[in-house]
């Protein structure tokens, strides 16, 4: 009985959620049109990778640009994300046999719910960083989820890819990668 009280509070707090972003929309004029085209082109492919800093699950800061030189496999995902949690073992897996100059970063959109139970749970090592306040997911305008971005090690997208990946796609995609 407390497991559906507390998923009918879950849900009905996800619909508030929902209704006061679409009711908090600004009318675009052609200023804002603009800015927001502008932004959309900053995250296609060859752009430079935004740059930000996120505590990992652990306690340890990592900054996007001090991996400079590295490859990065940028995932958003959360925990309560069906395709998220299906993709996940073929990224530990991956994780494990990657190359090294390869590095996974896992950013969790939902850092308020038992993160660290469902990586436990799940047995995942790669670095798993919370985006607290929501900005690297907005930066990043992550309309679906999972979403990966592959990122060179100059810091340039290079390829973005949404829904869940297998391990042949994440194989595939870092191989492109310069």
């Amino acid at each position: 009985m407390i497991k559906k009280v507390v998923a009918a509070v879950v849900l009905v707090s996800l619909l508030t959620v929902a209704i006061v972003q679409a009711m908090d929309k600004k009318t675009e004029t052609p200023e804002t049109t603009n800015q927001t085209t502008a932004s959309k082109e900053g995250l296609s492919i060859g752009a430079k990778a935004p740059d930000f800093e996120l505590k990992t699950l652990t306690g340890e800061n990592i900054k996007l640009s001090s991996l400079k030189g590295k490859k990065v496999m940028l995932n958003f995902w959360a925990t309560w994300c069906p395709p998220c949690k299906a993709e996940m073992p073929a990224m530990e897996q991956f994780s494990k046999q990657m190359p090294k100059d390869l590095v996974i970063l896992a950013v969790n959109i939902d850092p308020q719910l038992d993160v660290k139970g469902f990586v436990d749970e799940n047995k995942i090592t790669f670095p798993i960083l919370l985006d607290t306040d929501d900005k690297v997911n907005e930066t990043y305008q992550v309309l679906s989820i999972p979403t990966t971005y592959f990122i060179d090690s100059k810091g340039i997208i290079q390829n973005k890819f949404t829904g869940s990946m297998n391990l042949d796609v994440m194989k595939d995609s870092t191989n492109k990668l310069k």
